[in-house]
């Protein structure tokens, strides 16, 4: 009856490891209106990134973490894609 009890516990367990699964980085949709893409650091919120600034960005809330790694860093699609943008335009 324990070992049921233990195995009780572990499935609890285990849909705790299913939290540590999200993503600790999302970028959000494609949009053609903007130089820049809407990336969300999980527990700092929503801001707008131009390409150039994504990755130091994503090391400085999570040194750690590879900006390459598709389970902790979830694009809404088209991944490693940006907007044009030209200098001088607004």
């Amino acid at each position: 009856m324990t070992t049921s009890s233990n195995t009780s516990t572990g499935t609890g367990t285990a849909g705790g490891a299913g939290a540590a699964d999200e993503p600790l980085v999302r970028i959000a949709e494609f949009r053609t209106d903007s130089r820049y893409r809407l990336v969300h650091f999980k527990d700092s919120g929503w801001m707008p990134l131009a390409p150039e600034e994504f990755e130091p960005e994503v090391r400085q809330h999570f040194p750690d973490l590879d900006p390459h790694d598709p389970v902790r860093v979830h694009w809404d699609d088209r991944p490693w894609q940006w907007p044009a943008w030209h200098p001088g335009e607004a």
